[in-house]
């Protein structure tokens, strides 16, 4: 087993109730501001400039729907730089990281995505290095590389932006992942999901110690937040 340093817990009572009573001052309102900075960043997701404009964020997430309503892809969850911006502060990105399975969940290392690029392409969208731009927004398609993937996109929330649904990887699954990839900018971002208490901690420890991640999250702790509990 391991700890999870504390920053806060979900809340679990009505967002109308919890919000009066902490404009009030009778409770704590660390739990209550998570799921409030969360709430807050899947309504506002759409409008947001840096991520692209409302017309490009719109254009791009109903071409991915339609191709999978088409069956040319399976379950799909948006992750990533984009992704983590549905639970933090807006940060200026430039590409969309959509993690796609394909129907029958098609995996290996000899599965192409050819279907997808053809799929785009005919549709109006154009090949840019690793990228397909919808609607000016460059997307790259990536297939999950391991469970934690695949149980991220599984798992996904559903939400809309600017009317239109789409998925988003949890929170925990978003951390789990960067602390897996470990770059630098990785650990700024879940530095980042920790400060703003963005994260449900038991559910992140489920997570981690299913994907043999808990030794791994030691490490990190002992760098970065020795000292900040």
């Amino acid at each position: 087993m391991f700890a999870i340093a504390t920053w806060g817990q979900p809340p679990r009572l009505s967002r109308e109730g919890e919000a009066e009573r902490c404009r009030r001052g009778k409770l704590l309102c660390a739990e209550w501001n998570v799921e409030e900075r969360r709430f807050s960043a899947l309504q506002q997701l759409g409008s947001l400039p840096v991520l692209a404009d409302n017309g490009s964020v719109k254009a791009t997430l109903q071409a991915i729907n339609k191709m999978q309503a088409d069956g040319v892809i399976g379950q799909y969850a948006i992750g990533g730089a984009v992704g983590a911006t549905f639970y933090l502060e807006p940060a200026a990105t430039v590409d969309l990281d959509v993690f796609i399975i394909y129907p029958g969940e098609s995996t290996g290392p000899l599965v192409s995505l050819a279907p997808v690029y053809e799929h785009l392409k005919t549709r109006g969208g154009r090949v840019q290095d690793e990228y397909i731009v919808i609607g000016e927004w460059p997307v790259q398609f990536l297939l999950p590389a391991d469970d934690l993937e695949r149980e991220a996109i599984a798992q996904a929330v559903e939400t809309a932006v600017d009317g239109v649904p789409t998925r988003v990887m949890t929170a925990e699954h978003l951390v789990a992942i960067a602390l897996r990839v470990g770059r630098v900018k990785d650990h700024n971002r879940i530095l980042q999901f920790l400060e703003q208490e963005a994260v449900d901690q038991e559910r992140l420890r489920g997570i981690l110690e299913r994907h043999r991640l808990a030794s791994k999250w030691r490490e990190f702790e002992r760098r970065y937040l020795e000292g900040r509990q």
